[in-house]
């Protein structure tokens, strides 16, 4: 298991360069020039001659390849720079937006997890009745339900909750609290978004639990274990579920990645200032550094994720075994 983990993580060098090169390259193919969208933000002429001065402050008048070694040179010893069009470390602004989105991304996925699984276990083993049509339905209607319009709604159902039941409409907090230091204006801010992402989230992977769990309960070791006189609920438990949670677990993995990184529609609706938004900005105000940095944070998040997959595969499958 050991060599297999280090193997993976020799492997995610060459994609972690690939990623890098790439999205160099395409920054710098973006039109236009950071520096005259900083200088010229009133609309008026630039000075060519500042413009020269701000590229020679930001490294913009050096060879790409001298820019892409520093960009890979400080990726590796973990220095991203100073972002370009903010002037503060790409660390510091990564770090104050990351907590809000890697705490919705971990709430949405326990969120997903705790209806998908149960209702999509239940749905398979009740197939074609009043009960798995129902969650099929509930399924079918998160799939096809647009994010930011289920976002508005969460928000106008409280509001008009909030003013019937306390005769004042309630509406979360906007400025971010650790849950450490205040967990009810934490909780207050991040549960409404968690919930309609997660319900979006569970309604794949509950479609993903019924089809892997219709085709386990097909296999000949659950017909034998069922000849055998096992108890329903221990060959459910024991010998389907954890088989079927193989391309489950896939699919939570992947969606829980880009989760930290894609919620740019969630964060505007519920006016998070979280990793999604960021990524917006930084594009929008061709920041190469900060972009760059993000890109490959998204791209090492992705890595890791799927290598805790990888390992999970064995816990939930004693056939499957790392070399």
């Amino acid at each position: 298991m050991h060599r297999y983990i280090l193997n993976r993580l020799l492997l995610s060098i060459p994609t972690l360069i690939g990623a890098a090169a790439l999205v160099f390259a395409l920054m710098r193919l973006i039109p236009g020039d950071i520096c005259v969208v900083r200088l010229g933000g009133g609309g008026g002429v630039v000075d060519p001659k500042a413009v020269a001065l701000c590229h020679a402050q930001l490294g913009l008048d050096r060879s790409l390849f001298l820019q892409f070694i520093d960009f890979i040179v400080g990726f590796a010893t973990g220095d991203f720079g100073i972002s370009m069009w903010s002037g503060k470390p790409v660390v510091q602004e990564i770090g104050s937006r990351m907590a809000v989105s890697l705490e919705i991304a971990i709430l949405s996925t326990i969120v997903a997890v705790a209806i998908a699984i149960p209702l999509g276990t239940i749905s398979a083993l009740r197939q074609n009745s009043w009960l798995d049509h129902v969650v099929r339905t509930v399924a079918i209607a998160g799939i096809a339900t647009p994010s930011f319009w289920l976002g508005i709604m969460s928000i106008l159902l409280v509001l008009e909750v909030s003013h019937l039941t306390a005769g004042a409409p309630w509406m979360p907090p906007i400025d971010y609290v650790p849950l450490w230091s205040d967990p009810i204006h934490n909780l207050s801010m991040v549960v409404l978004p968690a919930i309609t992402i997660g319900y979006r989230y569970s309604a794949v992977t509950m479609r993903m639990t019924r089809s892997a769990m219709l085709e386990v309960l097909r296999e000949d070791y659950i017909r034998t274990a069922r000849a055998k006189g096992l108890l329903e609920q221990l060959i459910v438990n024991r010998h389907a579920l954890k088989n079927a949670m193989l391309p489950v677990v896939t699919l939570v993995g992947i969606e829980f990645a880009f989760l930290i990184g894609g919620l740019v529609v969630t964060e505007q609706v519920f006016n998070l200032n979280g990793i999604g938004r960021l990524f917006v900005q930084a594009v929008q105000n061709q920041d190469y550094t900060l972009t760059q940095a993000l890109v490959m944070l998204t791209v090492a998040i992705f890595i890791a994720t799927n290598l805790v997959v990888d390992v999970l595969y064995a816990w939930l499958d004693p056939r499957i075994r790392f070399g």
